[in-house]
């Protein structure tokens, strides 16, 4: 079964760190209601969403995704980029300890989940702001003796390596060249977003459970309609959903999770 762990938009979401986008006012009750469609929409694709309890003077908290790095055999605990988020991961190492062992990332290292895409035992790392070479050296250390292979990932003009590309099946990496250098993406297929799309590279993919059914889905914000046509017309299966007031806090539909593959916590 597949898990997500979620928590709720903050009441002071509009104070969120921002690095490349200018600062909007956000409707936190239309960010809220965008927030509980997403939920919506990762059950009705057959994953149990386990959301955590409100952080209200976390502005950034509903952005779970940065607070870690979930692979298989266990789940990295980061110091985060942004100083004002690293209370962030006290909650969600509590919360993943019940399906993982946790290791920790240890300062001066400093990395964002954000920063790295998994593509099975593959692990893309973007040298971004927020994650720095420490971080990126403590999480191969972390993770090589567990099999994975680690790699860096020059990024410029984005928040995030996730903000500039994602997995969505089939071999394949959507992905904003102009922000990502795709060198590390060889053997990949590579689907670039339209000029005119910048920020659609981020989209989540979930292996689905559709009436006993297994599916790969794409999820892609509703507001990128061109990358949208791109990857209906390639064969992939898409959902489309609003998330327009959180793309304000430079969020996109990855970063509202932290999916894996779990059992039941233990009781």
């Amino acid at each position: 079964m597949l898990i997500a762990i979620t928590r709720p938009v903050s009441p002071s979401i509009n104070q969120c760190e921002l690095t490349f986008h200018n600062k909007e006012p956000i409707d936190v009750s239309k960010a809220a209601a965008q927030h509980a469609a997403y939920e919506a929409c990762l059950r009705a694709l057959g994953v149990r969403v386990v959301s955590l309890g409100a952080e209200p003077d976390l502005p950034d908290a509903v952005f779970v995704e940065d607070a870690a790095v979930v692979v298989d055999e266990a789940a990295v605990i980061p110091v985060m980029g942004a100083p004002s988020r690293r209370p962030e991961t006290d909650g969600i190492a509590a919360a993943l300890a019940a399906y993982r062992p946790l290791k920790f990332l240890e300062s001066p290292a400093t990395l964002d989940g954000g920063d790295v895409m998994r593509i099975g035992r593959s692990l893309f790392v973007g040298a971004s702001s927020r994650t720095n070479a420490a971080g990126f050296a403590q999480l191969r250390a972390a993770l090589a003796p567990l099999g994975y292979e680690v790699n860096a990932v020059e990024i410029s003009r984005c928040l995030h390596l996730k903000s500039g590309c994602s997995y969505v099946g089939r071999n394949s990496i959507l992905v904003n060249r102009e922000w990502v250098d795709v060198k590390q993406f060889a053997g990949f297929e590579l689907i670039d977003v339209p000029a005119e799309e910048p920020g659609a590279s981020n989209a989540l993919l979930i292996e689905a459970m559709i009436e006993d059914v297994v599916e790969d889905v794409v999820i892609v914000p509703s507001a990128f309609p061109r990358t949208i046509a791109i990857l209906e017309a390639r064969g992939f299966t898409v959902r489309p959903i609003d998330v327009s007031e959180l793309q304000k806090a430079e969020g996109g539909v990855t970063c509202k999770s932290i999916i894996f593959n779990a059992a039941e916590p233990d009781s």
